[in-house]
């Protein structure tokens, strides 16, 4: 298991991007878990999001979630440092 861990629902729009793959050859540190439900119902059908630690990151599209993706990766990844 990673420092920082990103979930994913397999229902969602990040699901259609390898964000396995993606991240963790980037970030060593960091695990993706990719869930059937995250609970939080309707935010999936209508943006691309995550969970990175926990904390919701979502933007107006896949790219535009994964640039604040890494970002929050890196922050969480600064407390280690």
């Amino acid at each position: 298991m990673g420092l920082v861990v990103v979930e994913i629902c397999d229902g969602n729009l990040m699901a259609r991007v390898n964000l396995e793959d993606i991240l963790e050859e980037e970030y060593p540190e960091v695990t993706v878990i990719e869930n059937s439900c995250l609970s939080f119902c309707g935010l999936c059908a209508v943006r691309p999001y995550a969970l990175v630690n926990g904390n919701r990151i979502f933007g107006k599209d896949v790219d535009d979630a994964l640039a604040k993706i890494r970002k929050a990766i890196e922050e969480e990844l600064a407390f280690f440092s």
